[in-house]
């Protein structure tokens, strides 16, 4: 994590959840706070339009965080989070807090970088920020009551997978998903990946932290059978003559943080919460 003094050249993209009117009103108070300012800023009505900017001030949940994380890592924009949705891991601040967001940019913040994973499938290439999931097809059709999944690491064999699949998590997803089937929690700052099996049918298989310096190829044994979804997204169906391999994104996804954000204290208040 590194400090980012105030900058009077800054420019600012807000970016609002459009799907519900309750980021309206937030969206409506940080433009009021941005026209008495000195700062440049821009509202973007799609993820598509994020450019050009130094920061984007996020205006939804951690599944909006995650729609223009991307986008914004790969042009090296910075994000700043407001939540006003149900779940707000990856946002630095609450719907209420808009003042103290605004004030956070024009008196220095700092920046906390987050590891990217690249999923190759075939030669095509996908990002997520959380995790890439490969997962039994539910469908009503294919009969795929578990799938075989087997994971090299660096071309060592990892492991057999019998279940209902898999989880490749970065430390940001490792309190997503990857936590609900049981595996480790990576703080932000630890340089590595965690492998997760989901409903294992062995009891052998469990949660392997490895080196994000690595790569990670996974083989299927069944055509038609696994689908894989990142970051939530689906992206693909895959069978054995499929070639996927996984390692670190030569970019990062940048956060603007409080100088004493705690992650700890961030984690053990939405585990509360969502133990609710």
């Amino acid at each position: 994590m590194y400090k980012i003094l105030y900058n009077k050249f800054m420019r600012v993209g807000i970016y609002c959840n459009q799907t519900s009117k309750k980021f309206l009103s937030i969206e409506k108070e940080l433009l009021q706070y941005f026209s008495k300012s000195e700062i440049c800023y821009t509202v973007f009505n799609g993820i598509e339009e994020i450019r050009d900017v130094d920061v984007v001030i996020v205006l939804g949940g951690d599944g909006t965080i995650l729609r223009v994380s991307v986008a914004a890592g790969r042009q090296g924009i910075r994000i700043l989070g407001i939540n006003a949705g149900t779940l707000g891991f990856l946002t630095e601040f609450e719907g209420e807090q808009a003042n103290a967001a605004f004030e956070l940019l024009t008196n220095g913040f700092s920046v906390e970088k987050r590891s990217v994973l690249e999923i190759s499938v075939n030669g095509s290439t996908h990002y997520a920020l959380n995790d890439a999931v490969f997962q039994r097809r539910y469908d009503g059709i294919t009969d795929s009551n578990v799938v075989a999944i087997t994971a090299e690491i660096d071309g060592k064999k990892v492991d057999d997978f019998v279940g209902d699949g898999i989880i490749v998590s970065t430390p940001t997803g490792s309190t997503a998903y990857s936590l609900s089937a049981g595996g480790s929690i990576l703080t932000p700052n630890i340089e590595a990946f965690c492998l997760t099996p989901v409903c294992a049918h062995s009891l052998h298989n469990r949660p392997i932290v490895y080196a994000d310096t690595s790569v990670m190829q996974v083989k299927l044994s069944q055509e038609g059978q696994v689908v894989l979804y990142c970051d939530g997204a689906f992206t693909d169906s895959l069978g054995p003559k499929d070639r996927v391999i996984l390692k670190k994104a030569d970019f990062c996804v940048e956060f603007v943080k409080n100088k004493d954000s705690n992650f700890f204290d961030r984690l053990l208040f939405k585990l509360n919460k969502w133990s609710i």
